[in-house]
């Protein structure tokens, strides 16, 4: 990837298999804040890191990844969701799996124009809803979400008992 920062003219499209390598390599971001105590890093964004995979060699029919890239087909930013069922009306809904954007693509609104486009994407699809998980210490990414109108509806809470 190129060390200069990324312009605003990105390209949204769904993403094809020969992006994988790109994708991997900016999931490890989903970890850029403050992880919570007794929680490493790569356990923040393997598991997405193995659904991108599984979504990019179609092994789901029911997820998507749309990707932000430049002219060049350098990837800045990405979305990846998973159609589903909402999990107390059970009405058709979606959860944003992850929103990633590189850091150098930060402050140029394209964090917003992600959401944006995951929103009006799943709305054609047929969901009545998006949801998606967050820490708490995220600040940076409740900060979009809030913007977003996003409710924070519930809490999860852990009691390590080790």
């Amino acid at each position: 990837m190129p060390t200069t920062a990324f312009d605003n003219a990105m390209i949204l499209r769904p993403a094809a298999a020969d992006d994988e390598s790109q994708i991997i390599a900016l999931l490890p971001y989903l970890a850029d804040f403050t992880i919570p105590p007794r929680r490493q890093p790569e356990h923040l964004w393997a598991g997405d890191a193995e659904m991108a995979r599984a979504i990019l060699s179609g092994q789901t029919e029911l997820s998507f990844i749309d990707v932000a890239a430049d002219d060049s087909g350098t990837i800045a930013g990405l979305i990846m969701v998973s159609l589903r069922e909402e999990m107390l009306s059970h009405d058709p809904s979606a959860h944003l799996e992850a929103i990633v954007v590189d850091p150098r693509a930060r402050g140029t609104g394209l964090g917003k124009r992600l959401m944006q486009h995951c929103e009006a994407r799943v709305r054609d699809l047929g969901a009545t809803s998006l949801t998606l998980h967050v820490f708490q210490r995220n600040e940076r990414a409740r900060a979009l979400y809030a913007a977003e109108d996003f409710d924070e509806e519930l809490i999860r809470a852990i009691k390590w008992l080790d």
